[in-house]
């Protein structure tokens, strides 16, 4: 019992970690119809900015994530007006080919300044050990989860409560549509990119806050897609679901069989949902007649 509390929190908080990740790769999808290869290192980029601010530079801990947000959201923007936005228009195995070709340069850019060599994170969430049912876990672990629902929370609010939410969502359903109505898409295209990369970042500093800070963290991204088709790559709720569900599966495979079989059993569900359910378990399943 006490190995099963303390697998489904260590699950619980990778799951967490994976639905924010998550949650910006179903945005950009939702919004402008991208596959964003990249999200990964995104996350490796919110882990090394933290990194950073708090080791290289000094700063608190608040002011270091407030700055690092900061980053990310400009770092969001630039992707999307220098990168993107050229592509409006041109088949998507090409603005596919890029994101995959931003993916390297970003993680070229985080070797050239910081090395390959992984490296001590200033912990900011304190991690002293935690008895809970007689499991022990560590304090940094829950408030991982703390923080991340927190998001999770605020981005809700965000998608149904501003305008600037509900004018993603109109995107989202109906590009014309939305056009139509005065939206302007290509801003709303910045917002996604922006919330994105916010997102992966606010999930790489609490992943380096358990874990350290190294160039292996943008491999999280990789287990996003799992999460995704699983969840949805449509929907929202699913991004959430689908982390949690992959999380725990990863966990509990490598607690009860072992370690090595963990890091597999993500993709062989997503060989099967995308055999049995292509579309997910709460994504929109759209039919074309010809």
């Amino acid at each position: 019992m006490d190995l099963f509390i303390q697998l489904t929190l260590t699950g619980l908080t990778n799951g967490a970690i994976l639905a924010l990740a998550a949650l910006g790769f179903v945005l950009i999808y939702k919004s402008s119809d991208i596959i964003n290869f990249a999200q990964g290192e995104f996350l490796l980029i919110g882990a090394y900015v933290t990194y950073a601010m708090i080791a290289q530079f000094g700063l608190v801990w608040p002011l270091a994530l407030v700055l690092t947000l900061a980053v990310a959201v400009a770092l969001g923007v630039v992707v999307e007006r220098l990168v993107l936005r050229p592509l409006i228009g041109e088949p998507i195995i090409s603005v596919i080919m890029v994101t995959i070709g931003l993916s390297s340069l970003l993680r070229a850019i985080v070797s050239t300044i910081w090395g390959n060599q992984p490296k001590a994170f200033p912990p900011f969430i304190p991690s002293q050990p935690i008895h809970i049912l007689g499991a022990t876990v560590g304090a940094d672990r829950l408030w991982a989860i703390v923080v991340a629902v927190a998001m999770l929370g605020l981005f809700n609010f965000f998608f149904k409560r501003s305008k600037e939410g509900i004018a993603m969502r109109a995107v989202a359903d109906d590009q014309q549509a939305a056009l139509s109505m005065g939206i302007s898409v290509k801003k709303i295209f910045a917002w996604a990119w922006s919330i994105a990369a916010m997102s992966a970042a606010v999930g790489g500093a609490l992943l380096a806050n358990i874990v350290g800070v190294g160039p292996e963290l943008s491999s999280f991204g990789l287990r996003v897609f799992p999460v995704v088709i699983l969840g949805g790559l449509d929907s929202i709720p699913g991004a959430v679901i689908g982390g949690l569900v992959i999380g725990l599966l990863e966990t509990y495979t490598g607690g009860y069989i072992g370690q090595g079989l963990n890091q597999v059993v993500p993709f062989i569900v997503l060989i099967i949902i995308l055999m049995v359910r292509p579309y997910g378990l709460f994504g929109q399943e759209i039919i074309e007649r010809v």
